[in-house]
């Protein structure tokens, strides 16, 4: 446990920022931009997705499940190594690890979201998609308008959860050289060449922490949501003017 704590305290910046700014940024902060990044590139996506996937159009929702289920069914790994390969063929030109991790992160994301959002979508009562369609809403602005502001809303600490599981598959990122924060630590590794049992154990227990304030995070706004869902405890205000109202009403009642 010293040898952790000394390690820690001699290379906290190389972990935190990686060679910056002396070279690259890398370390936890190269973790966190992949995993934020990606998340934020892949959500309109996996919209599209989650529309095509519960579409009730089969030219819509056959590519969507296909692609959804094409992305799920491969490793991340063995995806990292296609787009590494596949992408500068398509383009005639070679990436850096960083962008092909991002552009990995992007697609195999927004298949994993595209899954949360439909069953967020198909969560939703039923009525609700009816009651708009007897209004004269269209499918897109029932959509839009009525299905994905709650569907979206009750799925948030999924979205979170995802975001913690990101984070971990941003670890795969060191078999193409990205400097994230298992590079970083490799390096440490590579430089103290005896320790490293100490060095691995300080590396699991940065994302056992990051991933555990994350995923509670998420369970406290999963439990705001259920209680905001079911109406929750009626504010002082609220109270006040029922209490009075009922007692308008027993009193016009009484006259």
């Amino acid at each position: 446990m010293i040898d952790i704590f000394h390690i820690l305290r001699d290379n906290w910046t190389l972990l935190l920022i990686g060679q910056y700014p002396n070279g690259p940024l890398g370390g936890l902060a190269i973790t966190l931009i992949l995993s934020v990044a990606g998340l934020l590139l892949a959500f309109p996506v996996s919209v599209l997705l989650a529309l095509g996937r519960v579409s009730p159009l089969a030219i819509l929702r056959a590519p969507a499940i296909a692609i959804i289920y094409t992305v799920r069914g491969v490793p991340l790994v063995m995806f990292i190594f296609w787009v590494y390969f596949f992408v500068p063929l398509l383009i005639g030109t070679t990436i850096s690890g960083f962008t092909t991790m991002l552009v990995t992160v992007v697609i195999y994301e927004a298949a994993y979201l595209a899954e949360v959002i439909r069953a967020g979508i198909e969560g939703l009562p039923k009525g609700q998609v009816e009651a708009s369609r007897a209004l004269g809403m269209s499918y897109l602005q029932t959509m839009f308008k009525i299905v994905l502001p709650q569907a979206l809303y009750n799925m948030l600490p999924a979205m979170i959860s995802q975001f913690v599981s990101t984070i971990k598959e941003t670890s795969l990122g060191y078999v193409i050289s990205v400097n994230e924060l298992t590079f970083a630590a490799n390096q440490i590794n590579s430089t103290l060449l005896t320790k490293p049992f100490p060095v691995f154990v300080m590396l699991a227990l940065i994302y056992f922490v990051l991933c555990s304030l994350l995923t509670q995070f998420a369970r406290w706004l999963e439990r705001r949501i259920a209680r905001r869902r079911s109406g929750g405890p009626r504010t002082a205000a609220a109270s006040v003017a029922n209490d009075a109202g009922n007692n308008t009403v027993a009193a016009t009642t009484a006259a």
